[in-house]
């Protein structure tokens, strides 16, 4: 008998071992991909018009060490608009991406810790010797997002940061959609791609140009913003070709247009940029992305779903050449353009109208502002525009108006409640299809002498959410007969039950903090000693940036995929130009234009 039932023990080890072989991997062919929107949130209310707005997760800079000095928020801020997001599903990351001095190195690792324990679900890295640490620490894996800082343009790049444990790597603006292609079928880590925003002309984390002229770090959060600027394009004998034009000004991004070909890629996390934007375009251009995407997730069958619950409402029709627009570029997404700069300006140059004269189709409303050459004024006006002018609407104050509605955009999360007799009184559950919250009272049940009536009444009462994120979608009632409920009783319920659903559904991954590593994080120390253990230097670790006992400012001060040659026509590729731009000059600022076509990019140094 022992060997017996020892032999059965061997016999069902072996079998479980078999079936884990065969068992399917957590995500099949059949499930459906999340696609994340995630949004920018200069601050808490703005990350707030965001998730209200359909976005799937937020980005957000916290007090210290964000890559935006001006886009700076409190612990208690972050930790709100975390509540706040997880109600629906929705993520919150946080910017720790600048690179950073060694005697700044523990107060970025206690600052980390705050954020993991406050809820936040990813922090953006830019400085690997950062990321080292944490990844040493318990509590960070899965947590840290590979900043497009640091310069993730290649498969061998991202392959390396996924071996060193980063969960998301944010791929360049450069890349194509068949080079993304490529890097996810040569990788598993999560892959997040710009959609939508300002570019910068460099190459993330490979500019220097700030730094240089300003001693402004752009990789410290500090940016002069040198390529929104005029500039003289001279040719090598140092003869002038354009005259204080903006050459190095790209226009904003925008792939709304081949959407289903970004998600074919296997990107799923679609990043809007813009950390110092305001309500407005937030409120505008994520309500824009949230219906295309939805559009597409119907027309998919399933293929791609979204990443977080609720539902959307939005009261206006979203038009990105409404609000801040600078023109639209899809970039390199399909081929090199042949036009990505606007040489007159860098400022937004808002919704194209048509040519003078002022047509009345253009339907203007009295205080829009428009741009017509040179000439800026509000609507109406007694401006004489030269007839061929090309016009533009910069503000239009009908759609602010809008956009400033109290249900401009709306998000509910669709739920149900069901309301059931215990032996001691009532029980009310609220459940949204994966989380659910309930509540018990200890009350008399009084049968009611009408009971359609009785039943008719709670399903009022229940379904009144107002004010709150919530929306009933059905009311189920499980008696063993009909029942009498005051009004008052069903509204004391109701209530209690909702304040349960958002303090427990506002917790990430619906459950508490993980507050374990307190003692890790905390103390004196916090986290230096991690540190000084750590011997990568910057170079060791492929850091494009310098820091402290670094090895001095690099020669090229800026290296970009964008070519000036290209866009004046001048391209070597295509034949021998007469004059081709050697030189840019600002004042006394003279940069050289480099170029290295077997790449395919162009470099600007110093002199």
């Amino acid at each position: 008998m022992y060997f017996f039932v020892q032999a059965l023990h061997i016999y069902k080890i072996i079998r479980n071992f078999a079936d884990d072989l065969v068992k399917p991997t957590k995500k099949t062919v059949n499930e459906p991909t999340k696609i994340e929107l995630l949004a920018p949130g200069k601050n808490l209310a703005v990350g707030r018009v965001a998730i209200e707005s359909g976005a799937d997760a937020v980005y957000i800079g916290g007090p210290a060490f964000g890559a935006r000095k001006a886009a700076g928020n409190s612990l208690e801020d972050i930790a709100e608009l975390c509540r706040y997001a997880h109600l629906f599903g929705a993520r919150v990351f946080t910017t720790l991406n600048t690179l950073l001095h060694d005697d700044e190195m523990a107060e970025a690792v206690r600052l980390a810790c705050a954020y993991k324990e406050m809820g936040v679900d990813a922090i953006l890295i830019q400085d690997l010797r950062l990321a080292r640490i944490l990844l040493n620490m318990d509590g960070f894996e899965g947590m840290l997002h590979a900043s497009t800082q640091c310069d993730n343009r290649s498969l061998e790049r991202v392959q390396e940061l996924e071996q060193m444990g980063f969960s998301q790597v944010v791929l360049a603006r450069e890349l194509s959609y068949q080079e993304m292609r490529a890097i996810r079928e040569h990788t598993s880590v999560a892959l997040e791609a710009f959609v939508h925003g300002a570019l910068c002309v460099s190459y993330s984390g490979a500019c220097y140009l700030s730094e240089a002229v300003c001693g402004r770090s752009a990789n410290r959060g500090e940016c002069a913003q040198m390529c929104r600027l005029t500039y003289d394009v001279l040719d090598a004998d140092g003869r002038e070709m354009l005259h204080e034009k903006h050459v190095l000004s790209l226009y904003d991004l925008d792939r709304s247009e081949h959407l289903h070909e970004l998600l074919e890629t296997g990107v799923t996390t679609l990043k809007i940029e813009g950390r110092l934007k305001d309500e407005d375009y937030v409120r505008n251009v994520v309500a824009y992305y949230r219906q295309k995407l939805d559009r597409l997730f119907a027309e998919s069958q399933g293929r791609f779903v979204q990443a977080s619950r609720g539902r959307t409402k939005i009261a206006f029709t979203p038009d990105p050449t409404k609000t801040f627009h600078r023109g639209r570029t899809e970039y390199f997404s399909f081929e090199r353009p042949d036009n990505l700069v606007n040489m007159l300006t860098p400022k937004s140059t808002g919704e194209f109208l048509g040519r003078a004269p002022i047509q009345d189709s253009w339907n203007l409303h009295n205080g829009d502002g428009l741009v017509a050459g040179e000439l800026g004024f509000y609507w109406p006006s007694r401006v004489k525009i030269p007839a061929g002018t090309p016009v533009y609407r910069t503000y239009n104050a009908e759609f602010q108006k809008a956009l400033a509605a109290k249900d401009a955009t709306t998000r509910v999360l669709p739920v149900r409640l069901t309301l059931s007799e215990t032996e001691e009184g009532f029980a009310l559950r609220m459940e949204d299809g994966e989380r659910s919250v309930e509540c018990q009272w200890k009350e008399e049940k009084i049968p009611a002498e009408n009971g359609e009536r009785a039943e008719a009444m709670v399903r009022q009462q229940l379904t009144k959410l107002g004010d709150t994120p919530f929306e009933a979608k059905s009311v189920e009632i499980v008696w063993s007969r009909s029942y009498f409920c005051i009004a008052k009783t069903l509204n004391a319920w109701r209530r209690e039950v909702v304040a349960k659903a958002l303090e427990t559904w506002g917790k990430r991954d619906n459950g508490a903090p993980d507050t374990n590593q307190r003692s890790v994080c905390g103390g004196e120390s916090g986290g230096s000693e991690l540190f000084n253990k750590s011997e990568a230097s910057a170079e060791e670790l492929g850091q494009p940036a310098r820091i402290p006992n670094a090895p001095p400012m690099p020669r090229e001060l800026m290296t970009c995929k964008y070519c000036l040659l290209n866009e004046m026509g001048c391209c070597k590729k295509l034949g021998k130009a007469e004059r081709v731009p050697t030189f840019l000059r600002r004042g006394d600022l003279l940069l050289r234009i480099e170029t290295d076509c077997k790449k395919c990019q162009m470099t600007l140094v110093k002199g």
